[in-house]
């Protein structure tokens, strides 16, 4: 008697996962068939355009925190060190920091001014 209630458990544990199973499939297919009717409006350049808008916000971001950063380690090593090499390392760094910060950040604002500039194909000043 005992093992056919285990049997029943087992059973209805494996109805319980099928219908769960078949929920969780519906639902994900409702939401890939419905995602290309409500992205209609978008063409794919323009979506392209804003997932890389998107994604270079998010490396100026995560730039910026690690250059800060990084120069304040610079910053303390050539303030604090005795050692006249690692006084030029830490410059070193520190001016190589700075630069590259600036080149991400510049080909951020270039790209967003001189873009409507293109916009289409045909340059109009």
């Amino acid at each position: 008697m005992a093992q056919r209630e285990k049997k029943r458990g087992g059973s209805m544990s494996a109805k319980l996962q099928r219908l769960v199973q078949s929920a969780a499939f519906t639902c994900y297919m409702a939401v890939l068939f419905a995602q290309p009717a409500a992205a209609a409006t978008d063409t794919m350049w323009t979506r392209f355009s804003t997932i890389i808008a998107d994604v270079y916000g998010q490396l100026v971001g995560i730039s910026t925190i690690v250059a800060v950063t990084a120069a304040a380690v610079a910053l303390l090593v050539r303030m604090i060190s005795r050692n006249e090499r690692a006084v030029a390392e830490a410059t070193s760094w520190l001016k190589r920091i700075v630069v590259t910060w600036i080149v991400l950040n510049t080909l951020g604002f270039v790209v967003a001014y001189l873009q409507p500039l293109i916009q289409g194909g045909q340059y109009t000043p």
